[in-house]
C-alpha cells in the first residue's frame, strides 16, 4: 500500500508514528519514542492507523536537487574546475617593458591562468544569455560571430590548459 505524507502508522518495534516524507524507495517516519526513521516502502509490517492518500504532484528531494543544480549552472557564472598544465604549475609570467627605465612585472602563472578561465567562463555565460534572449535571429548570429572571434583571439592561451577540450576554439573549430 502507498502511504501519503501525514499517514499515521504503527511499527512493531518503534511504536506509533507519522509519515513526514515520501521518497521513491523510503518513507521517513517520525515516531514518538524513536524519532525520525527511514523505512523502506516495501516493508510490510507497518500497521495503518489512519491513511492519507499519496499526493500525485509530490516531487522528491532528488528531483528538486537536480532542478536547482541545472538552474544554478544555467544562470550563474559558477565555473567548473579547470586544471592548469603541470609544466606551468608554480611558474611565473615575466612582462619586460621596452623602456629599460621601467621595472619588469612578475605574475604567478596560476593567477594569470585563473583570470583566463574566468574570462572564458564569462564569455560562455554571455553567449548563453544572447542565445536565450529575445533578440532577432540575425542579431543573435552577428553577436555569435563576434564571440567566435573572441574565442579565436584567445586560442594563444590554450597552451596553459591541462586538457585540450577546456581551451578556446575559434572559427576553425566551429566548421
Amino acid at each position: 500500500m502507498n502511504f501519503g505524507i501525514g499517514s499515521r502508522v504503527e511499527h512493531p518495534e518503534f511504536g506509533k508514528g507519522v509519515i513526514v516524507q515520501v521518497t521513491p524507495v523510503n518513507y521517513i517516519v517520525v515516531f514518538i519514542e524513536k524519532g525520525s526513521v527511514e523505512i523502506s516502502r516495501s516493508y510490510t509490517d507497518l500497521t495503518v492507523i489512519e491513511a492519507v492518500d499519496p499526493d500525485p504532484d509530490l516531487v522528491s528531494y532528488a528531483e528538486v536537487e537536480k532542478m536547482f543544480k541545472r538552474l544554478i549552472k544555467q544562470y550563474s557564472d559558477i565555473q567548473e574546475t579547470v586544471q592548469i598544465g603541470e609544466k606551468w604549475r608554480g611558474g611565473k609570467l615575466l612582462m619586460q617593458p621596452g623602456d629599460v627605465k621601467l621595472s619588469a612585472k612578475e605574475i604567478p602563472v596560476d593567477t594569470f591562468f585563473h583570470k583566463i578561465v574566468m574570462l572564458r567562463d564569462r564569455v560562455r555565460v554571455m553567449e548563453q544569455k544572447i542565445n536565450s534572449s529575445k533578440l532577432e535571429e540575425d542579431e543573435k548570429v552577428a553577436l555569435q560571430q563576434y564571440i567566435t572571434r573572441i574565442y579565436g583571439s584567445l586560442t594563444t592561451f590554450n597552451v596553459l590548459f591541462r586538457n585540450k577540450e577546456d581551451g578556446f576554439v575559434g572559427d576553425k573549430g566551429s566548421k
